[in-house]
């Protein structure tokens, strides 16, 4: 009797590392959709191949996406230019060993990821292999079609880039907890020194509503004009509006709830206690895997 349960060495390959793979394309692209289109098209590259000829079928499975995450990345970078107002990456719900592997949640933090928006496609391969999965210098040459000695070079030069740009020491998820907590407090009481207190001096607050949702076209900058900008915003609303901390790319979290309904949720980074960083995305169509957790995995 044959048993029908039984998947092909191919399929089987495929959903062990899919979480990877998963993790790998949305490093690359901070995009939940795209990263899936990229897996899809992985897939139908990798059933055409003879698993016989293939060492590391990982690392083969890597490549494969990478290639294709660095095709779309530069489809992307066209559609990025007609984003009506500021483009963030799309928010994950994260699973809680997410949070628990600091390297992982700090690699998905938005503070992070858009640092990594500012690289050409190829740094950004290079840096998230590198940095992020801790991939050798001769496979990223393979993925990225360059030679081991232009990929360390590659690497060095996107490390320093990332590295003037990212937080000058990481806060933990309990102080990131405690400045979202007094956010939170003081946005719904409404207390403008509330909300001073907990902002750094020259926050900058990006805020993405895609040309759907009212959203800041640009950086709003400076915490008094962020309190205005806040308060102003949510002052006719206040009776309806929720905040609830939730678990957003690795890190402490608030979803933004009116009459019940999700409106947006805020990320933000925080340095010496103070928010130096408000990630607020009410873009709709980003707001798609908030519903349920996303695993994600640097095995």
């Amino acid at each position: 009797m044959t048993d029908h349960t039984t998947t092909d060495p191919a399929t089987e390959t495929f959903v062990a590392h899919r979480n990877l793979l998963f993790t790998v394309a949305y490093e690359m692209l901070g995009s939940a959709a795209d990263a899936e289109d990229v897996l899809q098209e992985t897939w139908l590259r990798w059933v055409e191949v003879d698993l016989d000829h293939v060492r590391d079928q990982r690392a083969y499975l890597v490549r494969i996406t990478t290639r294709q995450a660095l095709n779309r990345l530069r489809s992307m970078k066209r559609r990025r230019e007609a984003y009506v107002g500021q483009w963030l990456p799309e928010p994950l719900l994260t699973t809680p060993d997410v949070a628990e592997d600091a390297e992982l949640a700090e690699s998905m933090s938005m503070a992070m990821m858009l640092v990594l928006e500012s690289l050409s496609p190829t740094e950004r391969a290079v840096f998230v292999l590198r940095e992020v999965f801790d991939v050798g210098y001769d496979e990223i040459a393979e993925a990225v079609g360059k030679t081991p000695a232009a990929v360390r070079q590659i690497a060095h030069r996107a490390r320093r880039h990332v590295d003037a740009r990212r937080p000058r020491k990481q806060s933990s998820p309990g102080e990131v907890r405690a400045a979202l907590e007094s956010f939170r407090r003081a946005l719904e009481t409404g207390d403008p020194q509330d909300l001073l207190d907990v902002l750094a001096p020259q926050v900058v607050l990006l805020s993405d509503g895609g040309g759907i949702k009212r959203a800041a076209l640009r950086p709003v900058i400076g915490a008094e004009k962020i309190v205005r900008f806040a308060l102003g915003g949510t002052a006719k609303i206040a009776a309806g509006l929720t905040c609830v901390p939730t678990v957003v790319n690795g890190s402490p979290a608030l979803a933004v709830r009116r009459d019940g309904d999700l409106d947006g949720v805020m990320t933000v980074r925080v340095e010496d206690g103070l928010i130096t960083g408000l990630y607020f995305v009410r873009n709709p169509e980003k707001l798609t895997r908030l519903a349920s957790e996303t695993p994600l995995t640097l095995h």
